[in-house]
């Protein structure tokens, strides 16, 4: 099983990204965590992740590709892989669909995780005084908001118009939203 998770920061695509791919015994590539990783080590990309990372916009798209695609060789990913956080514009999704369609392997869905504002805030002000997360702060998580809204909903279009988009009520509990989520993917795959 392929997939890329769409949505917001907040929308729960990290916890079930875990589960997913447990489910399917694939990858679960998370760029966040491969950022922040990358930060903690200090390498040249953490510390230019970093950056943007702390203001909220997105590290640009010529490292993320380079970065995900040597995740995507790596022996877990073999079987398959759940992406979360990539693509998160247009141009990443060009890019992985040349890279998978080399490979003969496409894409099976993008689910794209609805949420409401409301419950966006209420998610992520909790993470951020949990986690004590730089990128989770009132006025970055506004601009995250922002910047999903105008440079990564038109994913949503893409994968759409591709006949890829599975819709994910992500409002509820974890289990209840692992559920639908694999109810829609086994409808999607019959």
């Amino acid at each position: 099983m392929r997939i890329v998770l769409l949505g917001p920061p907040g929308a729960g695509k990290g916890t079930q990204a875990v589960r997913i791919a447990e489910h399917f015994a694939c990858g679960d590539v998370a760029t966040g965590d491969i950022f922040r990783a990358n930060v903690a080590e200090g390498t040249p990309l953490g510390r230019a992740a970093q950056e943007y990372m702390d203001r909220g916009d997105l590290v640009p798209d010529d490292l993320v590709i380079a970065m995900v695609m040597e995740r995507l060789s790596v022996p877990d990913c073999g079987s398959g892989f759940v992406l979360d956080g990539f693509p998160r514009t247009v141009a990443q999704a060009e890019a992985l669909d040349h890279r998978l369609a080399g490979l003969d392997t496409p894409l099976d869905a993008a689910l794209h995780f609805e949420i409401t504002e409301e419950e966006l805030f209420r998610r992520l002000a909790g993470r951020s005084a949990e986690l004590h997360r730089s990128d989770d702060s009132e006025q970055t998580i506004r601009h995250r908001l922002e910047v999903f809204a105008i440079k990564t909903r038109p994913l949503v279009d893409y994968y759409a118009r591709r006949g890829l988009l599975v819709l994910v009520d992500a409002i509820g509990k974890v289990d209840e939203v692992t559920k639908r989520i694999l109810n829609d993917l086994a409808a999607k795959s019959t």
